[in-house]
């Protein structure tokens, strides 16, 4: 499983985290889920991150592996929103689109993308890794609400995160 933790402003992409959470085989399937929850929560309490953003399960040929990452998927959506972050799911499809122009790109196109947008010097060890930091530039492009550290301005999405954001501008008749 990748994961990434960026902080982004204007189009410039500062990484805090990226790296790639292996999975043991030999651990039974629920202490792997367990492994993600414990990650996830261990990023979300050091990074305190505005927004979790995930790839979207997809169709494959195996169903028993399908089912698999779709639990894992669920268990790091949770752990997010246990912290009553706002998770957004995109589809490898939207990512690839997104980050290449081309929804069709492979990992290396991908990841020689990423490489121009963030500088990153190194080919990583796993495309997991690229793959996270894919999904948080995706979110980024696709959502004018993630929160620059720095400025500390929120530019709202929808009513809903617009009364999240501005309670104090909703008028309540009695």
């Amino acid at each position: 499983m990748g994961y990434c933790v960026i902080e982004a402003s204007k189009n410039i992409f500062c990484i805090k985290s990226i790296d790639v959470l292996k999975l043991s085989s030999k651990k039974d399937h629920y202490q792997r889920l367990q492994s993600v929850h414990q990650k996830i929560t261990e990023l979300v309490d050091q990074f305190t991150p505005d927004e979790f953003a995930i790839e979207a399960p997809f169709f494959g040929k195996n169903v028993q592996s399908m089912l698999k990452l779709g639990r894992a998927q669920g268990v790091a959506i949770a752990a997010a929103m246990t912290k009553n972050i706002p998770v957004t799911e995109y589809s490898p499809r939207k990512i690839k689109q997104s980050i290449t122009g081309n929804g069709n790109a492979d990992k290396e196109q991908v990841w020689k993308m990423l490489q121009r947008l963030t500088a990153l010097p190194d080919k990583p060890k796993y495309y997991d890794a690229t793959d996270a930091l894919a999904v948080a530039i995706c979110h980024f492009y696709g959502s004018n609400s993630i929160t620059s550290k720095k400025s500390g301005t929120k530019k709202a999405a929808g009513w809903e995160k617009f009364i999240q954001q501005n309670p104090q501008r909703i008028l309540k008749i009695r």
